[in-house]
């Protein structure tokens, strides 16, 4: 039985293909032998060929090349002015943002919002009702105390009760729950 290696570099992996291809070992062969020591996500069968192929090409490097790519119009100035746009309007809609800089997409200006400045939205007119053991227990000692005190001052402590639903009132309400939403920093105080 081996000893595992887990989490290897990519280059360590390359390395052991380019040496085992080198004693004309098989890709299938090098591949089985790769899972045997560094677990099954290591790579696959094709990623092995396509290395050993590299390698009988005359490839001498075991790093990846570096991909070129689109330049990312993400920077920290903009970052900085989708937050200032953020701050000045909490119940922005990305639709809103989107007008506002019209040279950037949707999908930039989301990932912008939710990955690099950590706003989630919250609507601020659902409530989760989750009744645990722990509310009960202290639903249990309130009606306790109730029964304690009416059975001390009798119809005196019922007139001390003000009784209430359980509705909330805003001073404003919107017109839709969609329009109540806004978008608050993970670190924002809870409302």
């Amino acid at each position: 039985m081996f000893k595992t290696i887990s989490d290897p570099a990519d280059c360590e992996v390359s390395s052991v293909i380019r040496f085992l291809n080198a004693k004309n070992v098989k890709p299938a062969e090098i591949h089985r032998q790769l899972v045997e020591i560094y677990g099954e996500n290591v790579t696959t069968d094709g990623m092995v060929r396509k290395w050993v192929r590299q390698f009988n090409d005359g490839r001498t490097n075991v790093h990846d090349e570096a991909r070129s790519g689109r330049l990312s119009v993400v920077n920290d100035g903009l970052v900085a002015i989708v937050n200032e746009k953020i701050s000045e309007n909490r119940r922005f809609t990305l639709r809103m943002l989107c007008d506002e800089f019209s040279q950037i997409s949707k999908t930039v200006l989301h990932e912008i919002v939710t990955n690099l400045l950590n706003y989630r939205k919250l609507c601020s007119r659902w409530v989760p009702k989750m009744f645990m053991d722990v509310h009960r227990t202290k639903l249990l000692g309130s009606d306790l105390t109730f029964l304690t005190r009416y059975s001390e001052e009798d119809n005196e402590f019922l007139n001390k009760i003000v009784t209430g639903d359980e509705t909330w009132v805003c001073h404003v309400t919107p017109e839709s729950k969609e329009q109540s939403m806004e978008w608050r920093h993970s670190l924002s105080p809870t409302k």
